[in-house]
């Protein structure tokens, strides 16, 4: 009794300090502007009259993980909602996505982080729900959902990055914290970490699209790249669902 206590107390000094820091960083910080050169996306090359293709394309994957996901949920009733919802957004990346490669602005790119956004949120919750305290789910899912949401929400009508860059930074960073504090009542945990790695790869080719299309003689540019390894990273998170059993 006294240790769900605890649990539980941790998870509401938690959310209240990551309430608190979200709003300090706002206060403290100036604002982000979503720079437009990020539009400019090297590999602009079209097939079958489809511009962008091949940074379209590279959706599919989202689009697999995310249906196989949700049979595996659908076959295991032990997979908890917050992670049937991860996998929902995760199907859903793959058409906002293409939809924003279509025509790259400001304007698309929202429905590109709109289901982003709910995965790595719904992600946030599953890990707490697993590791802290699963009692509140069923209003920890839909509260961190209306956070993320609202992180795209206002950098679309402000032009602000602030509240979205941390959203995303936090959900990543409490995967390794989480991990190392609270012992998980599931199997292969690791795979997250796996999965971790492959999205800061993911990041880092972002980082440079020209200098990786030129590397690969204009075969993939890293943007194309950095989709399959993001795809890869939720992979992670399926085999571990797959393969994990209760301790």
């Amino acid at each position: 009794m006294l240790s769900n206590f605890r649990k539980q107390k941790r998870l509401i000094l938690f959310i209240i300090s990551f309430c608190i820091l979200i709003l300090t960083i706002l206060v403290i910080t100036g604002p982000v502007p979503q720079d437009l050169v990020y539009h400019l996306l090297v590999d602009q090359r079209q097939w079958f009259t489809v511009p962008n293709l091949a940074n379209i394309i590279s959706n599919l994957p989202f689009a697999t993980i995310g249906l196989s996901g949700l049979i595996l949920c659908f076959r295991n009733k032990a997979i908890g909602p917050s992670w049937l919802t991860f996998f929902i957004s995760l199907a859903l990346v793959a058409p906002g996505s293409s939809y924003y490669h279509l025509k790259p602005n400001n304007q698309t790119l929202v429905w590109d982080r709109l289901p982003m956004t709910i995965c790595f949120m719904s992600l946030f919750a599953a890990l707490i729900v697993e590791n802290i305290s699963s009692r509140y789910e069923k209003v920890l899912l839909p509260s961190a959902i209306l956070l993320g949401l609202s992180s795209v929400i206002y950098w679309h009508f402000t032009n602000d990055l602030r509240f979205y860059a941390f959203i995303q930074f936090t959900t990543l960073l409490s995967i390794p914290l989480i991990l190392n504090f609270y012992q998980g009542q599931y199997s292969h945990r690791h795979y997250l970490l796996y999965g971790l790695l492959f999205y800061v790869l993911a990041k880092l080719f972002e980082l440079n699209d020209n200098f990786i299309f030129e590397l690969t003689a204009y075969l993939l540019s890293a943007h194309t790249i950095k989709h399959l390894l993001a795809a890869a990273a939720t992979y992670c998170v399926y085999l571990m669902l797959k393969k994990r059993h209760r301790y």
